[in-house]
């Protein structure tokens, strides 16, 4: 038996070809087509957000919000996906690192706070939802509204999270999401921002189109950025079916934390947050029994992942850093269990079984 990480979601392939179909029989194939319009309706929709703007990946996604928002330099996350950081530095903005909470992982508000008392220069914040699970929400939004700065959520992981009673998406200035195979929802590359305000929507709509305005003439310098019908049509497939996915995914992840909660460290889930089972990850703080796990685990073809290691800021090491010793630590400590919708109770047991007897 192997047991995989994370396995993509498959469209269902005659549902598919339907909307393939449709594609080809219009002959419009990307430039916000009628899929496209589509897939922005029912995301906005079942998401229960407004002005979701379909970009071509979670990257861009990124770069776009801060073009719009004029981010410029920002503070973020050391304990993140590379993309995160590397979106900001290869947009030219300045970039800081602040350290994270050792309870949820997430960017800390008071260090943020902290941060920002000691170098209130930076235009923005970009603070990750780490494995779906939603940052401090509230303090983050109290930070950056006494400093006046921009904040925008890397929310790649929190498709389908709510917070309260509404979606994640709806918090800070904007959120971006990832469309990526590898994620809950995907359309195979792709993502969507969600901003606060429909102007800023509006002025991202069209430098995603290379600055075209509404009435075809050229503004402000833009880039292409537009998610193609094609792959509109896979996520349009694999949205009607997302809801089970998704429960599919929060009732193993849940089970995982049942089964090992008592032999491992487990980040610190937010009250007020659904679940949608994105990742399953644990924390072991003796480096020779984390690598005993790794290793039993891939005896018995299981695979593992040490998400997010090594703590960006030792990646980027000449970047400004008001603290990461945290980061770093969990950095150390951290490992990803296999967790996808196809999984089965009998494999989560297997996998916890192996976990437990190598500790």
């Amino acid at each position: 038996m192997s047991i995989l990480l994370n396995k993509p979601l498959e469209p269902n392939f005659k549902k598919l070809v339907k909307y393939l179909e449709k594609v080809n029989s219009s002959g419009w194939y990307t430039n916000f087509g009628p899929l496209h319009e589509e897939l922005t309706r029912r995301l906005e929709e079942y998401l229960n957000v407004e002005n979701l703007l379909l970009v071509s990946n979670g990257t861009l996604a990124i770069q776009v919000a801060c073009k719009v928002l004029k981010v410029n330099s920002a503070i973020t996350t050391p304990f993140s996906f590379v993309a995160t950081t590397s979106a900001l530095l290869w947009q030219g903005i300045d970039t800081a690192f602040s350290d994270i909470d050792p309870d949820n992982l997430n960017l800390s508000a008071p260090s943020l706070s902290k941060t920002l008392c000691k170098d209130s220069s930076y235009d923005g914040v970009i603070a990750t939802h780490v494995f779906g699970n939603p940052c401090d929400v509230n303090e983050l939004e109290t930070a950056t509204k006494k400093y006046q700065k921009k904040l925008i959520y890397d929310a790649a992981h929190c498709f389908g999270v709510d917070f309260g009673e509404k979606s994640i998406l709806k918090f800070g200035d904007a959120s971006t999401l990832s469309f990526h195979a590898t994620k809950v929802f995907h359309t195979v590359e792709g993502g969507a921002i969600i901003f606060k305000r429909k102007s800023d929507y509006e002025k991202a709509k069209e430098l995603i189109n290379f600055g075209i305005q509404s009435d075809g003439s050229l503004g402000e310098p833009g880039i292409n950025a537009k998610l193609n019908e094609y792959q509109c049509a896979v996520g349009l497939t694999l949205l009607d079916e997302i809801d089970d996915v998704i429960k599919r995914r929060a009732s193993l992840f849940e089970q995982y934390r049942d089964e090992l909660r008592e032999y491992v460290s487990l980040p610190i889930w937010h009250t007020e947050a659904s679940i949608n089972g994105a990742y399953m990850p644990i924390l072991i703080e003796n480096k020779l029994e984390q690598q005993k796990v790794i290793e039993i685990l891939k005896a018995n073809n299981v695979q593992s992942r040490r998400y997010f290691n090594p703590s960006l800021d030792t990646a980027y090491s000449e970047l400004a850093n008001f603290g990461s010793e945290i980061s770093r630590h969990v950095a150390d400590c951290i490992l990803c269990l296999p967790l996808h919708s196809y999984m089965n109770e009998n494999e989560v047991s297997y996998v916890s079984k192996l976990v437990r007897s190598a500790l």
